[in-house]
């Protein structure tokens, strides 16, 4: 722990979690007293307390944070320890000759490698991928991408697009760690971003839209859970954001069904309270909109442009045809199709593969495919390289860099 740093009682963050809402249920609950050592007075000094961990959390009440909290328990792999550690010595960013995207400095392996400090920290690794609303403001995102840095996290990946305008960060960090990067990038992005009149193609509702907290395996299951709700009680408390859950934590909902209509929309649905946030204000914040916030596996973001003659209908009838909720739809897939007006008006099937193991990236090539030739297709953010298996020789990928290469092979 650094110095000056306090230890923070992650489990406040599930005692607060009370019926589906954070703000009314505010007090932690007390303590069990607890019994003297026999020991005590005899020489034998008394058992040293151990601070509790998100799993000795013990919600009351219906809703998914009771859900969540109970998942936390049943995992037992929360690692909470780390809040405070600083083990990434990541503090600058290079360009790679692309003027949308950004990467982070090199970090030595020997770092990441030296002796079992060095392994442990390996093993409690999380990852993060905040997407923010803003694809144009290269100052805004520096500013956005250097608190995540100066805060605790390893910079893996930045992906920025003006026709989405949108940006997405791949971050890494240990437990504890990790909510308090994403907290500090997230109050940067709430200062300088205004969703009120965005011009962007990707759907959206905040500018910190989504901030999906990643476990490599079932191992670090509990702890995402755990780093999640930490993050969403943080946000609405601290940066007065409301927070959605959706996923596993958000008893199934999903993000399609958050932001369907819109900002706008979703702002009505809480005035109206047809929609309870989970954590924050029951009101969508003037300029921040809300933001959405989940614990899962890698998820691979994927665009595919389409040859001309190809036209916006077109990318639009793939996307529906192709996405899971078709009637011979790709498993774990959603699509949407867009028009690039940057790219000099390039329709784009623009897809999120929920489980590459499903739905590896040649099957979802070939897919699209079937309807109309794809000239170049674009990774955003990090996959996994197992998503990349049997994939075809001749379509070209932009930013094609997976988690593994990114974590130097220690994922």
């Amino acid at each position: 722990m650094l110095a000056g740093a306090s230890w923070t009682d992650p489990t406040r963050h599930c005692r607060r979690y009370t019926n589906g809402r954070s703000n009314e249920a505010g007090r932690p609950l007390p303590s069990t007293p607890r019994a003297r050592s026999s020991n005590v007075g005899h020489g034998v000094p008394a058992r040293r307390r151990t601070p509790p961990t998100a799993a000795t959390a013990r919600p009351s009440g219906p809703g998914p944070g009771r859900v969540a909290c109970r998942a936390v328990e049943r995992d037992r792999a929360v690692a909470v320890g780390g809040h405070g550690d600083r083990r990434w010595d990541d503090r600058g960013l290079r360009r790679d000759g692309r003027a949308d995207r950004l990467v982070p400095r090199a970090r030595p392996r020997a770092a990441v490698q030296a002796g079992p400090a060095g392994a442990q920290a390996v093993a409690r690794v999380l990852l993060a991928v905040p997407n923010v609303s803003e694809g144009r403001d290269q100052a805004t995102l520096k500013a956005i991408g250097d608190a995540f840095i100066e805060a605790g996290a390893r910079l893996l990946d930045l992906h920025a697009d003006p026709d989405h305008h949108r940006a997405v960060f791949t971050l890494a960090a240990p437990p504890g760690a990790l909510a308090q990067a994403l907290l500090a990038g997230a109050r940067e992005a709430v200062a300088r971003i205004d969703i009120s009149n965005h011009p962007g193609a990707h759907p959206h509702v905040g500018a910190v839209d989504v901030a999906p907290v990643v476990y490599l395996d079932d191992e670090r299951r509990g702890a995402a859970v755990a780093e999640a709700l930490v993050l969403g009680d943080r946000l609405g408390d601290e940066l007065g954001v409301p927070v959605l859950l959706y996923g596993a934590l958000g008893a199934g909902r999903t993000r399609a069904e958050l932001r369907r209509g819109g900002p706008q929309s979703l702002a009505e649905k809480l005035a109206t309270r047809e929609l309870t946030p989970d954590f924050g204000p029951r009101h969508a914040h003037p300029t921040a909109g809300a933001t959405l916030v989940a614990a899962r596996p890698p998820l691979v973001a994927f665009n595919l442009e389409l040859a001309p003659p190809a036209t916006h209908a077109d990318a639009r009838r793939i996307a529906a045809a192709i996405r899971e909720t078709a009637p011979n739809g790709l498993p774990g897939v959603r699509a949407i199709g867009l028009t690039l007006l940057a790219r000099g008006g390039v329709a784009q099937v623009s897809c999120n593969v929920e489980d590459h193991r499903a739905t590896p990236l040649a099957r979802l090539v070939d897919a699209v495919q079937r309807h109309a030739p794809v000239s170049e297709t674009e990774l955003v953010g990090l996959a996994p390289q197992a998503a990349f298996d049997g994939f075809p020789d001749d379509i070209p990928v932009r930013n094609r860099r997976t988690i593994e290469e990114a974590l130097g092979g220690a994922a």
